[in-house]
Parts: C-alpha cells; sequence; structure tokens
C-alpha cells in the first residue's frame, strides 16, 4: 500500500487521533492505522472509523445530558 500524501510505503502500526467538539477534547494515544514510513502520514480502516465515531455519538449524547441538567 502506497501513501497518497508522498507514495512512500505504509505499514500496520498506531496513531494518535484527537477531536476538540463542543467544549470536548477527545484523544486516543494509539488507534491502529496504516502509517506511512516515508512521512508519517495515517490512515484508519473502516473498522477502526466507525469505533471512533460510535465513541463520538456516545460522547455527544451524555454532553447534552450534562448540559441539560446543569
Amino acid at each position: 500500500m502506497k501513501c497518497v500524501h508522498c507514495q512512500g510505503r505504509m505499514e500496520r502500526s498506531h496513531a494518535p487521533f484527537h477531536i476538540d467538539r463542543d467544549g470536548v477534547h477527545l484523544s486516543f494515544d494509539a488507534v491502529p492505522a496504516w502509517v506511512c514510513r516515508q512521512c508519517g502520514e495515517s490512515y484508519f480502516e473502516e473498522r477502526e472509523v466507525e469505533s471512533i465515531q460510535q465513541i463520538i455519538r456516545t460522547v455527544d449524547a451524555q454532553t447534552k445530558r450534562l448540559v441539560a441538567t446543569a
């Protein structure tokens, strides 16, 4: 697999993922990903993306509950 950014060789490894959303900072230090050996660009497979999206939906729902009760 080649990196679309630099055409370097991709290998399975782990990469961080961070998102700031509605006053919440969500951070994962090591998500399984394809990482370019040349430039460090990372690509997450569908399974990891779906897991991250589910976690974000859960955090959004819980944040709304906290704000509604405040």
